[in-house]
């Protein structure tokens, strides 16, 4: 701001300075010009009648360069002792009947235009280059009259040299511009230590500031006298002070929402764990037990995993909260988290009948990652996928480049509102809170998977349209904490297309999911039309692909009985 301040006063008042002194240069100059113009006006006067009658004293005998010679001679000799102080060079000139001129001195050359006025019977000047007889020039005013002597057409010119003159003008620029030089840098130089006295107490306040915000509650301005800078650094401390408290405040809340729900999630296991245990002892002998009282019990057993998931899941963001949250990181192939998360969801797939594929699975994603939170992450994203999915197929891209890895699941179903984006990671948070879950989310999922996500270093990302589908994107580094590089596989928007017209019959508008890996250039995902799972000719695109060696095949996975989180 100061080098703006300063700057600007700097432009200011140089353009005002230029605008005076030219101002002033023209002035002075016109001032000049009109008294050379004043003195010529009263000298052609005295020299016209001083000339008449010179001529009217020489020999009419004579030549006329004689006798102009003889005038223009006694004419100086008068200048140089009655005013000595008018310089000036007289210059006779007589225009012949042969179209020549006669001058004195001989081959003193009158502008033909000033001629033409005098002639005219006017007095007459013009400012003009006149030569001398070394060859030089120099700038005159030349002002002539017509004489009336026995001589015809004789004029009289007097030539005022302006070398005098243009000293003087060049001498006042000369000083008008180091005036305006010093006038310029005293200016700048009082607006610096103007300046300074309000951008340090800012500057001051500034770097306070950034103290605050990096944890230095404690932290005040100086203040001294009492002008505006003093309530200024006032005001600043009373904001600082109330901020501080403010900021205490919450992280006192905090830690008490913290240690409350960490709190509650131990206590809750103790009981927990004995309800459970009950629960199994009773339902291993439950030949005795009517129909009822053994749906009762299977309800009870079920309510009880929801409950131990969501404990789970509360201890887990609490771990986040607290920033107690550490990874335990080894260099996998990610295949390998992907595979085990899609045996953890296989089952919940089976019962919706929903048909995941999975595209490109000969890319390998090599990456340095805590294989426990990418799993949880990746089947949190498929549960979702399946579980929203409307029965329509689920398609599950992957790539990779020099610094990134990223996966993409897509599902062609109920889809995003506009905005719902801004949400989906929000604890608790559902689109459509009359949806029945089929996966038994605890609403913590996608949230946990953000920060899994993050403390990696990596992002996840979702896009959708209500009624087509949507996309989730997982982006991490291959190196953990490493600065994100360009993903290798696009956020794309599912929008609705048209199925082109089968060959059996009459075509169908549907919609179908723009998904894929439109960002990678070197991977070929096949083209995704969600055809019938039922039809053979489309089971070698549908059926989930075997991983390659060594990677464990997805067939080989069991399915764990816990449930999968939703949003």
């Amino acid at each position: 701001m100061q080098v703006r301040v300063i700057g600007s006063i700097f432009v200011a008042t140089t353009l005002v300075m230029i605008v005076l002194g030219l101002l002033m240069v023209s002035v002075v100059t016109q001032r000049i010009v009109d008294s050379k113009i004043d003195v010529a006006n009263s000298e052609i006067d005295r020299a016209r009648v001083a000339v008449e009658e010179q001529v009217a004293a020489t020999a009419s005998g004579t030549s006329t360069q004689a006798r102009l010679n003889s005038v223009r001679a006694a004419l100086t000799n008068q200048n140089a002792q009655m005013n000595p102080a008018a310089s000036y060079e007289p210059v006779l000139l007589v225009s012949n009947r042969d179209d020549t001129v006669t001058t004195a001195p001989e081959n003193f050359h009158v502008p033909e235009r000033l001629r033409y006025f005098v002639n005219e019977n006017q007095i007459s000047y013009q400012f003009s280059a006149v030569s001398r007889t070394d060859g030089s020039t120099y700038n005159a005013l030349l002002i002539g009259t017509p004489a009336n002597t026995d001589i015809p057409g004789l004029q009289v010119y007097l030539v005022l040299s302006m070398e005098a003159d243009e000293s003087t003008v060049a001498l006042m620029r000369g000083i008008i511009s180091a005036a305006a030089i010093v006038v310029v840098v005293l200016l700048v130089g009082i607006a610096f230590l103007l300046s300074q006295q309000v951008i340090t107490p800012v500057r001051a306040a500034s770097r306070i500031a950034e103290r605050l915000a990096n944890g230095h509650l404690r932290e005040r301005m100086s203040v001294e006298g009492e002008d505006e800078v003093a309530r200024l650094a006032m005001s600043f401390n009373s904001m600082a002070e109330s901020l501080s408290k403010q900021i205490e405040q919450l992280q006192e809340y905090g830690k008490l929402q913290e240690q409350f729900t960490s709190d509650v999630s131990h206590e809750l296991r103790t009981p927990l764990t004995t309800m459970r245990m009950a629960a199994d002892f009773v339902l291993e002998h439950d030949e005795d037990l009517s129909a009822p009282t053994r749906r009762s019990l299977e309800l009870l057993q079920g309510q009880l995993d929801h409950f131990e998931k969501l404990l789970e899941d509360l201890l887990e963001i609490s771990r986040h909260d607290a920033q107690a949250a550490a990874l335990s990181v080894n260099h996998v192939d990610v295949r390998d988290c992907i595979y085990s998360a899609w045996g953890q969801v296989r089952k919940l797939a089976e019962e919706l009948g929903v048909e995941v594929r999975f595209h490109n699975p000969e890319v390998a994603l090599d990456a340095t990652v805590e294989p426990r939170r990418v799993e949880r992450i990746l089947r949190n994203l498929l549960a979702n996928a399946i579980d929203h999915s409307e029965g329509n197929p689920v398609d599950v891209h992957w790539a990779r480049n020099d610094t990134t890895i990223a996966v993409t699941v897509t599902d062609s179903g109920v889809g995003l509102r506009k905005g719902d984006e801004r949400h989906i990671f929000n604890r608790f948070w559902r689109a459509d809170s009359a949806r029945v879950r089929h996966s038994g989310g605890t609403g913590l999922g996608l949230a946990i998977a953000q920060e899994d996500a993050h403390l990696h270093g990596g992002v996840i990302e979702a896009v959708g349209t209500a009624g087509v589908g949507s996309q989730f994107r997982l982006a991490l580094p291959i190196e953990p904490n490493k600065p994100l590089g360009a993903i290798p596989l696009d956020l794309v928007t599912p929008v609705a297309k048209e199925v082109p017209e089968s060959a059996g019959g009459a075509g169908t508008v549907g919609t179908a999911s723009a998904a894929g890996a439109a960002g990678a250039a070197d991977l070929a995902a096949p083209a995704v039309a969600f055809a019938d799972p039922a039809d053979p000719a489309n089971l070698a695109e549908t059926a989930p692909p075997a991983p390659p060696a060594p990677l464990a095949p997805p067939e080989a996975t069991a399915a764990p009985e816990r449930r999968t989180p939703d949003v």
